[in-house]
Formats: C-alpha cells, sequence, structure tokens
C-alpha cells in the first residue's frame, strides 16, 4: 500500500496552540498517511485555505478568539457544498453537545494527547477518503 499524503488545515489565532497541533498530529499519524500542514489565524484565512486547496481535515481550536473553532466548522459546514471534514479541539469535554450542534466529525480536549490525536486524524482522513 503507498503512502497517501493528505492536506490538514490547522486553525487557531495563538500560534502555540497551532504548534501544539501540529505535534500532536504529527507528519506521520499512521503508517500509510503522510501529513502536509497549511495554517490559518482567522475566519478569513480559513475560507481562503478551503477554496485554494484539497484540504482533508480541518482541525479547529474550538478556543480561538473572536471566531471559535466550532462556529467555523459549523459556517463553512453551511457554506460549503463539500466541506472537509471538522475535528474541533476543546478546553471542556462538556462542549461536546455544542461541537455536535455544529455538525463537527470528531473532537479532542485540550491538552492533547498524541496517540488520541492520531488515532483521531487517521480515522477521519480513511472515512473521508473512503466517501
Amino acid at each position: 500500500m503507498s503512502d497517501r499524503l493528505c492536506t490538514v488545515l490547522l486553525y487557531s489565532d495563538d500560534p502555540q496552540v497551532r504548534d501544539r497541533m501540529r505535534l500532536a498530529v504529527g507528519t506521520r499519524p499512521a503508517a500509510d498517511l503522510r501529513v502536509e500542514f497549511v495554517e490559518a489565524a482567522t475566519y478569513a484565512e480559513c475560507v481562503r485555505l478551503v477554496d485554494d486547496y484539497e484540504i482533508d481535515l480541518m482541525l479547529l481550536d474550538g478556543e480561538a478568539t473572536p471566531g471559535g473553532g466550532i462556529g467555523i466548522a459549523r459556517q463553512i459546514k453551511d457554506d460549503f457544498d463539500t466541506a472537509p471534514p471538522t475535528c474541533v479541539v476543546i478546553a471542556r469535554a462538556a462542549d461536546r453537545w455544542l461541537a455536535a450542534y455544529a455538525e463537527v466529525d470528531a473532537t479532542l480536549v485540550h491538552p492533547l494527547d498524541p496517540i488520541t490525536t492520531a488515532a483521531t486524524v487517521t480515522e477521519l482522513l480513511r472515512t473521508h477518503a473512503a466517501a
């Protein structure tokens, strides 16, 4: 089986959070998947990147300001016919209901665990590829 190269959009207004997300995912979350990253610090940048690239997964910071990842996920799902799968990183597990309302595909909780993060990202990328 050959490696599949996937593009993951990282969104947070905080560059340190984007770095932590990148490190938790890694460039090879599974033996058959390689990841390249594009980054956004604003909603407008997210939209531009979704327009300009074939994004395989959006990993969004639910705690970002002024636009949180949950709101951005919902808006992109509403605005794009074929929105990429989304995973939102939240600070409180209790916010999963809000993420479900926003139709996100998965949630992770700060601080990110690299094993859980890689497994979640791998599952979303494989599910998206099969669709």
